[in-house]
């Protein structure tokens, strides 16, 4: 299965969002389709070998050109585009039909100068919604356009009926001029608001610089991006943007990435470090080799992963869709209805008319459709720009509502980067052993007694040890328990059960063979990170019980769980039994699980939501909902407040969505509505939503705490 986006224009409300639905689900090799109406794209799964041009051609036929979506752009757009002019010359000709109600009924035009002035507003500029109700009454469906069109037409052709007979004082121009011209004004705004609800998608974009400068053949050149290969060596002055993803191998700096991590202070790098395209490199001359480029680079990915969940659906979008799928043709229903009673009731058919467009102007379900994703984009921006990338919109949702949080422990609430701090066991023969590893412990021992020969037939037993051959001997390194199971037994060492109660790891290391013997045992010593105390306490705070889950010795585990604040602790977990141990605790509730190693991957994925540091492995990032893009476990509750900030606003837009049309509705049919102000609130509607949904943009970090604080008690 592959994926393409699609870029769909014509879309104007929550039932268009299900008839492209449909149209692209028809299409043969398509396995899934999902429109996100405030992106206005839709993103396809395709089986292997499907091809993206019967899409276009189907959903043309539709009534909704496509093209297939390129990466996000700097917004050009400007406040006067094509709907604005389109707007203001609406404006510009209903208010002298609109003067009566502000300046009284002398001001009333004569019935031909009514005419003449609604005329281009309902057939010119109005001609979208004829064309795309046609479109959705052709496939026997219904739209926002659809009842725009029925609504105003009625109102103009009674208009001419009226003027025909005479009686000009019973025109109704004003009322299609002015709801075709509040529409519009509507989806101006709409259209605006949805623009600032993808600022930080536009943001990313704008960070990576256009051309480098690329040390080739001992010179320095000026080149795009475009040119650049793997490997190059790229030359970055002082205040400049890094151009390409890639290791530093001279020179030392201080890079900004607040933009792609969400960190306040300048990270200082030197030579072996490495560094993002995009960041802001600081007050030295750095030289970078490139390892990743395009695509592949991580503001590239970064981009892709929020555009993506922004794109998606979460589970009470679906109920949403249900509702939309019956929900014109019931508001055409109540119209008909409204209709034949006042005019069978009254015998007054023109107020019958006003009465039922009313029904019609006012029944928009566009809100409807951008309620949940014009919050997303709002809730979702907000987070990337402060360091927590959400990739899945069912992450998202599940978030909120956790129960228990599991944490990992090694680069997860300590550094990562532990130490060796004593030994009895012969070091030389340690790092021999370790020589082959790329875990933290084994750099720890290698850095401690370097440019030792590595041993030979090295083997990697993960959550065990290394086992390799030194002197033509077979030597083990590594937990207690592994070399238990191997048969040995351990020696009461005084020394190292001190170790151990101060909460250091141990590896024991023995030489098998015909004579097997415990040579010594290392003890490393991993720093707590300064700011993990604070994120278990405001975890806690917030109701969630804190878990640590552990490869580590049980002495070791519960020493940092107590310095936590942390009671369950499960230590001694092989990386093959942390996601058994995931799915014991979701018996409890909804679990999340942090983590950054490969041996985390699992858990991650078996949890409810799985949150991945991204200093932390490839692996585990892939495995998680939710990514945590600077290693501070602060950013663990911040996840947590955003996605229920973002749910409750999809909640607030869905009531308010509904509440306009439960109210209104009703009002209209009974007539307590004329058709200009069933306008009006129509689109102010959609505005709302919108507008309510950017609220989210104003989140930062730790307001959950602000927030508490400035609470009465």
């Amino acid at each position: 299965m592959s994926s393409v986006s699609l870029k769909v224009s014509g879309m104007s409300c929550a039932s268009c969002v299900g008839r492209v639905e449909k149209t692209l689900r028809k299409q043969p090799g398509v396995l899934s389709a999902e429109v996100n109406l405030a992106l206005e794209t839709a993103r396809v799964g395709l089986a292997d070998g499907a091809d993206t041009a019967p899409l276009l051609a189907a959903l043309a036929k539709a009534g909704y050109p496509a093209t297939l979506d390129r990466p996000a752009a700097p917004e050009t757009a400007t406040p006067w585009d094509h709907s604005g002019w389109a707007v203001l010359a609406g404006v510009l000709l209903s208010l002298p039909l609109v003067a009566p109600m502000l300046l009284g009924h002398g001001a009333m035009l004569p019935g031909l100068w009514q005419l003449m002035l609604a005329a281009p507003v309902q057939f010119v500029l109005g001609a979208r919604f004829y064309a795309g109700g046609w479109r959705a009454l052709r496939d026997g469906a219904g739209n926002m356009d659809l009842l725009v069109a029925l609504g105003t037409s009625a109102a103009f052709g009674l208009s001419i009926f009226e003027l025909l007979q005479g009686r000009e004082h019973a025109l109704y121009f004003e009322s299609a001029a002015v709801v075709i011209t509040l529409v519009m004004l509507g989806k101006w705004l709409e259209a605006r608001a949805k623009r600032a609800t993808g600022a930080a998608i536009r943001a990313l974009a704008r960070l990576q610089p256009e051309t480098a400068r690329v040390l080739r053949d001992g010179a320095e050149q000026e080149l795009p991006i475009s040119a650049l290969r793997m490997g190059d060596l790229v030359r970055v002055r002082p205040g400049e943007r890094l151009p390409v993803d890639g290791v530093v191998t001279e020179g030392h700096s201080a890079v900004d990435e607040s933009l792609i991590t969400g960190e306040s202070l300048p990270v200082p790098k030197a030579a072996g470090d490495a560094v993002t395209g995009g960041a802001v490199n600081g007050d030295g001359l750095l030289t970078v080799r490139c390892t990743a480029l395009g695509a592949e680079s991580r503001l590239a990915r970064i981009a892709r992963f929020v555009e993506e969940a922004q794109g998606a659906k979460p589970p009470i979008q679906r109920l949403v869709d249900r509702v939309s799928a019956v929900f014109v043709p019931a508001v055409v229903g109540i119209a008909a209805v409204t209709l034949l009673g006042w005019g069978l009731a009254r015998g007054d058919w023109g107020a019958a008319v006003i009465h039922a467009v009313a029904v019609l102007v006012i029944a928009c379900p566009c809100a409807l459709g951008l309620a949940t994703p014009a919050a997303l984009m709002a809730g979702m921006g907000a987070a990337a720009r402060h360091g927590i990338l959400i990739k899945d919109a069912l992450a998202l949702e599940l978030a909120r509502s956790l129960a228990l949080i599991a944490f990992d422990k090694t680069g997860t609430l300590t550094e990562g980067r532990p130490r060796l701090v004593a030994y009895s066991a012969p070091l030389n023969l340690a790092a021999a052993l370790q020589a082959g590893s790329e875990h933290p412990l084994a750099r720890a021992v290698r850095d401690a007694a370097p440019g030792v020969a590595p041993a030979l037939a090295l083997q990697s037993l993960p959550g065990r040890g290394m086992r390799g051959d030194v002197d033509g001997q077979p030597h083990v390194l590594g937990s207690a328990a592994w070399l238990v199971s191997l048969g040995l037994t351990l020696p009461d060492d005084p020394a190292a059960e001190v170790q151990r109660g101060q909460g250091h790891s141990l590896s024991w290391l023995a030489r098998l063979g015909e004579r097997p013997e415990v040579l010594g045992w290392l003890a490393f010593g991993d720093e707590i990170k300064p700011a993990a105390a604070e994120a278990v306490s405001r975890l806690q705070a917030l109701g969630l019980r804190t878990v640590l889950i552990s490869g580590d010795h049980r002495a070791a585990a519960e020493a940092v769980a107590r310095r936590l604040g942390i009671t369950e602790v499960h230590a001694e977990v092989l990386p093959e039994d942390k996601a058994g141990h995931v799915m014991r605790l979701k018996a409890e509730g909804r679990v999340g699980m942090v983590g950054d190693g490969l041996n985390d991957a699992p858990a991650l994925a078996a949890a409810d939501v799985g949150l991945a540091m991204s200093t932390g492995t490839e692996v585990a990032m892939a495995a998680a909902g939710i990514t945590l893009m600077r290693g501070d476990p602060r950013l663990v509750a911040d996840a947590l407040d955003i996605s229920r900030r973002t749910v409750a606003k999809i909640h607030q837009n869905l009531f308010w969505a509904l509440a306009y049309n439960v109210v209104g509705i009703p009002l209209a049919a009974l007539g307590g509505l004329t058709p200009v102000l069933a306008g009006a609130a129509m689109a102010l509607s959609s505005v709302s939503v919108v507008s309510n949904a950017l609220l989210l943009s104003r989140w930062r970090p730790g307001m959950m705490e602000s927030s508490r604080s400035t609470t009465p008690s």
